[in-house]
């Protein structure tokens, strides 16, 4: 393959990533350290038939054998197969019950995840090629980070217009397990809200998968093991994104009942709850929940590192109590946005454009002085500038 023919299947890999990239992320520069991850994943036959998604993103049987007139119907589904055992394809019938295919990008949510998801193999050998990958795919993040520095001020306006990528949901109890205080506001009982706790979006679905955090297995392969040594079987999809990680052995099926009691310990962990919805709008479905912790989720650590903005939808703000609250600084350590410090007067500060409601901070505090207030409310923060 060309050059000009690598360059081009990184921007149709890109363009499959339409709308998270709208939503905050832009496209991955198609550098040699790209293109060297999609010959760790493809061969020529599987680049070939990549090349086959051009205008729409989600392609029938009938449209994949207009564009690949040499393959029959069994061969393309073959190799469409193959493609989604890699995380570079979703085969899933329709509402309509047609199956489609569709292309992936290379992360969120494609490959990169998919690839993280299951359980590590235990050859070495295997161990070794994933390791190299997460090199790989850190310094692709690294070049992200520095082609968005180089354009700034450009780039700025464009992540300022993105709708927000996920939707925190908080913890909703102490770590004595009693309910943390919520305020609400009349602008907040007006409003129609999405679902405002992860069992009612459990309660919604009969078809739910888990699978293990691929930012803390990605992180470990690169010999940065979670600094909590959070719980790794946490990640949740739903409805046709389950039957698809259920399917290709990303993750496996739990029951209602198996999902909650997973929850209950993230939880107990302090993870941040994230609720991924169709389209990224919050009036949609949800497809997936995240349960993340602050030194391990690339959300996170995309927007540290300057790569991204923080693009978030909350129905919450923590508030401190100043009567109560004793200065011990437990709510500034755990914040996984930086949006609560100790001020000069030892009482905690909420600087309410990082806060991103996840309630980890009310969670946490020995004394209970922190509540939670609601209202639906877009939290930006662009990236900081890096200096070189």
């Amino acid at each position: 393959m060309s050059k000009n023919e690598e360059e081009e299947l990184v921007k149709k890999i890109n363009k499959a990533a339409k709308i998270i990239l709208s939503a905050g992320m832009m496209p991955f520069p198609p550098t040699d350290t790209f293109i060297e991850i999609l010959k760790f994943y493809l061969d020529e036959e599987d680049m070939d038939f990549i090349k086959a998604f051009k205008s729409k993103k989600s392609l029938t049987m009938d449209q994949l054998k207009k564009k690949l007139p040499d393959l029959s119907e069994e061969e393309i589904d073959k190799k469409a197969a193959k493609l989604a055992k890699k995380g570079f394809i979703f085969n899933q019938p329709s509402s309509s019950g047609l199956m489609v295919y569709r292309l992936l990008p290379i992360v969120a949510i494609g490959a990169f995840e998919y690839t993280y998801m299951p359980d590590l193999p235990k050859d070495e050998k295997e161990l070794e090629g994933l390791r190299k990958l997460a090199k790989l795919y850190d310094t692709l993040m690294l070049e992200l980070a520095s082609a968005i520095q180089e354009r700034y001020d450009s780039i700025m306006p464009m992540f300022k217009q993105q709708p927000p990528i996920d939707r925190t949901i908080p913890i909703y109890t102490n770590e004595e397990g009693k309910t943390i205080e919520i305020n609400k506001s009349m602008e907040a009982e007006e409003q129609v809200l999405p679902a405002q706790s992860v069992e009612e979006i459990i309660n919604k679905f009969d078809t739910i998968a888990v699978g293990n955090c691929f930012c803390r297995q990605y992180r470990q392969m690169l010999g940065e093991p979670c600094e909590i040594n959070a719980p790794m079987e946490v990640c949740f999809t739903f409805g046709k994104s389950a039957k698809h990680v259920i399917q290709q052995g990303f993750g496996r099926e739990v029951s209602k009942e198996e999902a909650l009691k997973i929850l209950k310990m993230t939880d107990e962990a302090g993870l941040v709850h994230k609720a991924f919805h169709n389209k990224s709008d919050i009036y949609n479905i949800e497809n997936s929940i995240c349960n993340c912790c602050k030194c391990c989720c690339d959300t996170f650590n995309l927007w540290r590192m300057g790569a991204t903005a923080m693009v978030n939808s909350t129905s919450y703000l923590s508030q401190v109590n100043k009567d109560t609250c004793t200065g011990c600084g437990t709510c500034e350590e755990k914040c996984p946005t930086g949006a609560i410090t100790v001020g000069g007067e030892n009482i905690a500060e909420v600087n309410e454009e990082l806060c991103i409601g996840c309630g980890i901070c009310a969670h946490f505090c020995p004394e209970g002085a922190i509540s939670l207030k609601q209202g639906l409310r877009k939290v930006f923060v662009p990236p900081p500038r890096i200096k070189k």
